[in-house]
């Protein structure tokens, strides 16, 4: 038997009552398990698309299917599987951890008793736990992204759905964020990600779908995608100060940062040998080199022209 992907989406419109074509025939398919990135720069249609799936927007048209149960035809039984975290922190703020967890619960018709014991288990997945009985107000911005994942959780979803769920944090407490996303993943749920830092989305995800001007431009496994790049970036270290006119390379482009740092771009079939042996002849000695910037953000540049993935 066939399983249903997590969520099919077909075909799907939305036009404000402004004129405003949102979404313009947006298709894609995330299966079960996955860790999948939705991209795209501002005004690109992400929010409107994950509105529309976490029943907060109306599609004009189409269909959109959670584990094969028609949304719009079937969306209470559609929603019971989605656990949406939004950008915005939206719990009471003079509540403890523990009870806005078990209060979530009580919204779902899930018994008192087994929402304590789920609180538990998701506020200690969360690295919550000794915080569960103090003012939510007094957790630090990391610990009120987490709390809200853990929230999302308690209706042991089979779809998380997270937007920008680490915006504003700083990269340490982002990098504790995404242990528990893993965790959350591994154990089986289907992760949908949005999110403008583009390091993340490589380093967490399997999959994507690149979204701009309300339409899907690119979609599918990341090391595939990310394969299609044809070019490699540097930033070369230089000992001493590099010369003001720079030597030309066939098919290479080279700019200074500053009076001691080089950018480097070249085809990947290239030999940076090449490369090397034309700057030692110029005087130019390399101390080290690093990659100028992750994959996943020149490539998302190249589509969408634009460097603002939120």
């Amino acid at each position: 038997m066939t399983t249903a992907p997590a969520l099919e989406i077909r075909e799907l419109r939305k036009i404000y009552a402004t004129g405003v074509e949102a979404l313009k025939g947006v298709s894609l398919s995330v299966q079960p398990g996955d860790f999948f990135a939705l991209l795209g720069p501002n005004g690109a249609g992400k929010s409107t698309l994950i509105g529309i799936v976490s029943s907060l927007v109306n599609a004009s048209s189409g269909e959109v299917r959670v584990f094969g149960t028609d949304l719009f035809a079937q969306r209470s039984a559609a929603m019971r599987m989605i656990g949406l975290v939004p950008q915005e922190l939206n719990f009471n703020l003079f509540e403890k951890p523990f009870d806005i967890l078990v209060n979530y619960a009580g919204f779902y018709g899930i018994p008192r008793d087994e929402a304590m014991a789920c609180a538990e288990r998701e506020l200690k997945r969360a690295q919550l736990w000794e915080k569960a009985q103090v003012m939510s107000r007094t957790l630090s911005g990391g610990m009120k992204r987490r709390l809200m994942i853990a929230r999302a959780m308690m209706t042991e979803p089979r779809l998380l759905i997270l937007d920008e769920p680490t915006a504003g944090v700083d990269i340490e407490i982002r990098r504790g964020m995404w242990r528990t996303l893993r965790e959350v993943n591994a154990a089986g749920t289907t992760v949908i990600l949005t999110t403008h830092y583009l390091e993340e989305a490589e380093s967490l995800c399997r999959n994507l779908a690149i979204i701009d001007g309300g339409r899907i431009i690119e979609q599918g496994p990341m090391k595939a995608l990310l394969a299609k790049l044809d070019v490699e970036g540097f930033v070369l270290d230089i000992d001493g100060t590099l010369p003001a006119t720079l030597p030309h390379v066939e098919g290479v482009a080279l700019a200074a940062e500053d009076a001691h740092t080089l950018d480097l771009e070249m085809p990947r079939a290239m030999d940076l040998n090449r490369v090397f042996a034309t700057l030692d002849a110029a005087g130019i000695r390399v101390r080290s080199m690093r990659t100028k910037s992750n994959r996943l953000e020149e490539l998302f540049v190249r589509l969408t022209g634009n460097k603002d993935a939120a």
